[in-house]
């Protein structure tokens, strides 16, 4: 279709420039302003076939926001505790793109603690997330990549029983990596999934249960397994000033094909202006070599937001 449109175009832009050719007479019978506004038509007609959706170069985007609650109680009758928290984050995506690649690198940083009475300071948010993905161009809709993302984490974590904490994590203990190569589908804007061979590195130095495995005794502080790897994503807009983002990342090993690790995460942004936003998330995480059950974490936040680039 894109294909006979253009073809059409051509031929009408064609057909107006002969006319202009053999026709100079009625052209000088006309008004200075008409003849004004008959090139105008003609450098607008000639500029619809060029694609202005090409994309070429780099291209960054980069955001920064603070989300904060808080919550004061000051001779309240029905009783309460004093609670603050704050959750600071940035995200952002470098592309390039060329004439038959497309090289693209996402990341998110984010840090958030609580305090709650005189509990203290405990964390509750902490992320490290890069991505690279290169896609080679030899179709429409499909075409080849090649993968890596690291997932990790900034400070230490604690599990809390009657308020008493246990150390179970720090900074790159565990560290997850995975490398994967296959081939990306992307049928519409906003809509993508990509299915490939894949290594799924998890790194740890003293927390080595996240590494160990369960059907041994061995201590280790590396696992590396081979498998399949499906990623989909989704960016959309619900209503005006109220987006969806989702994706799904499924990881089956070679060894134990029946043990599919699903990580789930959905956000829904709610634009209020320019700088602020409502943000509702929930990430679910399966992942039976940690826990046999199913990790969920949900959180609704009002921030501040500001686009860096």
């Amino acid at each position: 279709m894109n294909n006979l449109g253009g073809a059409i175009m051509r031929i009408l832009l064609f057909s107006l420039t002969l006319l202009c050719a053999v026709l100079p007479a009625v052209a000088q019978d006309k008004s200075k302003e008409e003849i004004e506004r008959e090139k105008r038509f003609q450098e607008e007609a000639s500029n619809v076939n060029k694609d202005t959706t090409v994309l070429s170069g780099w291209k960054h985007t980069a955001a920064t926001g603070l989300n904060l609650s808080e919550m004061s109680f000051t001779n309240w009758a029905a009783g309460g505790e004093n609670a603050l928290s704050y959750t600071l984050w940035v995200q952002g995506r470098s592309a390039l793109y060329g004439e038959r690649t497309v090289w693209k690198n996402s990341y998110k940083f984010a840090f958030g603690q609580a305090r709650l009475a005189d509990a203290g300071l405990r964390k509750t948010d902490d992320e490290i997330y890069v991505e690279t993905f290169l896609v080679y161009k030899i179709g429409t809709t499909i075409n080849p990549y090649a993968a890596a993302t690291l997932r990790t984490q900034f400070a230490p974590g604690y599990s809390y029983i009657a308020d008493v904490g246990t150390k179970v994590s720090k900074f790159f203990d565990p560290a997850y990596i995975t490398q994967s190569a296959g081939a990306a589908y992307q049928p519409l804007p906003g809509l993508s999934t990509r299915v490939g061979l894949a290594l799924r590195e998890v790194v740890t130095s003293v927390f080595t249960q996240y590494a160990n495995d369960a059907n041994t005794t061995d201590v280790k502080k590396v696992r590396v397994n081979g498998g399949l790897e499906s990623v989909s994503e989704l960016s959309t807009m619900v209503v005006e000033n109220v987006g969806l983002v989702a994706r799904l990342e499924l990881f089956s090993p070679f060894d134990a094909m029946d043990r599919i690790i699903v990580r789930n995460d959905y956000a829904v942004i709610a634009k209020v202006n320019e700088y602020i936003t409502t943000n509702l998330t929930l990430n679910l995480i399966n992942d039976v070599t940690v826990t046999p059950r199913t990790q969920v974490k949900q959180a609704l936040t009002l921030g501040v937001t500001y686009n860096l680039l």
